[in-house]
């Protein structure tokens, strides 16, 4: 009997002892490995709830626009006082629009870039910005509400790009003016989008990188057409057969 309590006793105490190790391995393992948090600041947290939300008017009002197209054909087909070829030519205009082809003004606002300091004393060339702070810049106004944007006499549309070539910044393969630099901003939220830009931390990069900001707001902005042949890569004719 003595050697039977014996056992058991043995027993039980490698089974506690099996349990309390395998309770300190997962202890030590939790410490090891730190809960990962999100750390990124309120701004950030702001400025993608604010590209989530443009990107769901913006789908918003693709759809909204597909649905007006599709009541104009039924109704055209229904009645045949109203030609098929009038929606077609209202809808190529329109597409010509969208994609930054047409000439465009409303109200807005005017950004002007300029050297911080005198040049005559400082030795530098009044060269435009660099392509990286421009683009923080026009990435910003975007966020914030932008519409239509034109840098210098360049539009801007959905294939621009900035590029810096020794030293030199160009948009659409042509070279940007040399300072002051102006870009004009169409948007139907001028005044809060003047507001934003005025504490943003791209024109505080530029100011950084030593250049002076003006932010004004006007009633009429002109935004240039996109005067250059748009190539079309990727996509090829389907033909019947």
């Amino acid at each position: 009997m003595g050697e039977e309590v014996m056992k058991n006793v043995t027993w039980i105490f490698t089974i506690v002892c099996f349990i309390i190790g395998l309770m300190l391995a997962i202890q030590f393992q939790s410490t090891q490995e730190p809960v990962i948090r999100d750390t990124r600041d309120i701004r950030e947290l702001r400025r993608e709830m604010l590209t989530e939300q443009e990107r769901r008017q913006q789908l918003n009002n693709e759809i909204e626009k597909a649905q007006t197209l599709l009541l104009q054909y039924e109704r055209s087909m229904d009645n045949r006082e109203e030609d098929v070829t009038l929606v077609l030519s209202q809808q190529i205009d329109q597409l010509r629009n969208d994609a930054g082809l047409e000439p465009t003004h409303g109200e807005g606002i005017v950004i002007t870039i300029d050297s911080l300091y005198n040049d005559q004393f400082v030795g530098q060339a009044r060269r435009s910005p660099s392509s990286e702070v421009l683009r923080y810049l026009v990435n910003e106004l975007n966020i914030y509400g932008a519409e239509e944007i034109a840098v210098g006499t360049e539009r801007i549309i959905t294939t621009s790009a900035f590029r810096d070539v020794n030293e030199i910044t160009y948009l659409n393969n042509r070279r940007l003016p040399p300072l002051p630099l102006q870009v004009h901003v169409l948007t139907n939220k001028s005044e809060s989008l003047h507001n934003h830009m005025v504490v943003s931390a791209s024109v505080e990069y530029l100011e950084i990188r030593g250049f002076s900001v003006t932010i004004d707001q006007v009633e009429e902005v002109e935004i240039p057409g996109y005067d250059q042949t748009r190539r079309v890569r990727y996509m090829e004719e389907v033909k019947e057969g």
